[in-house]
């Protein structure tokens, strides 16, 4: 049963606005005429299927991180209250604020009342519900325990977004630093240096060598820092249009995971990606193949997705799990170990949750130490970069007074 968007106006005059299930727009306001409300718009909310949704666009609505979090956890505690579907997500159309949450809860509760399951429903909203969510819930729905599903899946999201957020923040600062160091350094180089100097220039002084290289990165700038920005813009285009080629993209991500300094961080995220992910699905009673799978999407390092790949099929022709990673060395000695002990106790799901956390808590000291490291290395080379241009500013000064006396 499709589900409309109105705005109506009650018998004193008030505007009121919701989300209102019929058969049909005229059922809509047949439904708003029986409240005794006069219906002004009634508009159906339409399903986000289709290939050309598949991707989130950068201006498109969706929900955020911290809204899909929100959402699973209210959905896991309201159906372990023991509500059923059909009320547990009237409860969530009463409580959401956001247009955009209403029109979607309200979509997904019409698929349910038409008779569809929870998780073919999320599939109509890509979205917003990646395919391993959507395979979590049908795994729920056949098991019989969806909300205990559910409030693990919520767990999952709200320690992906915190370790996230720390992530960010702990490249932030050093984000900052950079922007304000270019910034000083440019507005030095195109004003500061061209005034004073200029006052050397026109006495016909010889001016010390630092100066005049000074000068002329400064005249540089200012001629053609317009051309320099294009061009870095241009290639950063370049690159991005590059790493769609597979092959390069490829070799690319083979690099990073052995990069000086950054190759741990980048095995570290991936790997605690995968663990995390692996650990959920196979503790909803997904398939083991079909959780390899799912986790694998989860992966944002395409050699890394690759070598999970080849041992799905290991796996598949009977080869235990930590034997067939243990066959690609980017995978941490520990993480192979927890699995094979998870494999000969038969805790397997428990022991990735601890391998889990151990590899979150892994790069979470990896992020703050880089962004330690950065921190003073750019403070120094902002020192250096400034310090040079003082000092083409005053040799000239110093000059003149050792002249005059």
């Amino acid at each position: 049963m499709p589900a409309f968007r109105y705005e109506a106006v009650d018998s004193f005059g008030n505007s009121k606005k919701g989300v209102v299930t019929a058969d049909s727009a005229r059922a809509a306001r047949s439904d708003l005429r029986a409240q005794n409300l006069v219906p002004v718009t009634v508009e159906l909310i339409a399903n986000q299927t289709g290939d050309a949704k598949r991707g989130r666009s950068l201006f498109s609505e969706h929900l955020s991180n911290v809204e899909l979090a929100l959402f699973t956890r209210q959905l896991s505690s309201l159906l372990d209250a023991g509500l059923p579907l059909e009320q547990a997500f009237s409860a969530l159309l009463e409580q959401a604020e956001r247009v955009y949450i209403r029109d979607l809860v309200a979509s997904i509760r019409s698929e349910i009342l038409a008779g569809s399951a929870l998780s073919d429903a999320l599939k109509q909203h890509q979205n917003d519900f990646t395919d391993i969510y959507c395979a979590l819930v049908a795994s729920g729905e056949q098991i019989g325990q969806l909300s205990r599903v559910l409030s693990r899946l919520a767990d999952y999201i709200e320690r992906r977004n915190a370790l996230t957020q720390k992530v960010k923040l702990a490249f932030t600062y050093p984000a900052i630093v950079t922007v304000v160091a270019f910034a000083i350094v440019i507005f030095l180089l195109t004003y500061v240096v061209p005034q004073i100097v200029s006052v050397f220039a026109n006495t016909k002084q010889k001016l010390p060598l630092l100066t005049v290289v000074m000068l002329a990165i400064s005249d540089f700038v200012r001629a053609y820092g317009w051309l320099l920005a294009i061009a870095i813009t241009a290639m950063t285009f370049v690159c991005r249009h590059a790493l769609k080629n597979p092959e390069i993209k490829m070799r690319w991500h083979t690099w990073l995971l052995d990069a000086p300094m950054y190759g741990k961080f980048e095995r570290s995220l991936n790997t605690a990606r995968f663990s995390s992910t692996l650990s959920i699905t196979t503790g909803s009673g997904v398939p083991i193949l079909k959780a390899l799978q799912t986790s694998r999407e989860t992966l944002s390092n395409v050699a890394m997705r690759a070598q999970v790949e080849d041992a799905t099929n290991s796996v598949r022709e009977g080869v235990s799990l930590a034997r067939a990673l243990s066959a690609h060395k980017h995978f941490p000695p520990m993480l192979i170990h927890m699995i094979r002990a998870g494999e000969v106790t038969g805790e397997l799901p428990a022991m990735l949750e601890r391998a889990s956390s151990a590899q979150e808590q892994d790069l979470e000291r990896r992020a703050l130490t880089i962004a330690g490291l950065l921190e003073p290395l750019l403070i120094l080379a902002m020192g250096v970069v400034v310090l040079l241009i003082v000092l083409a500013v005053l040799m000239p000064i110093i000059e003149i007074n050792q002249l005059v006396r």
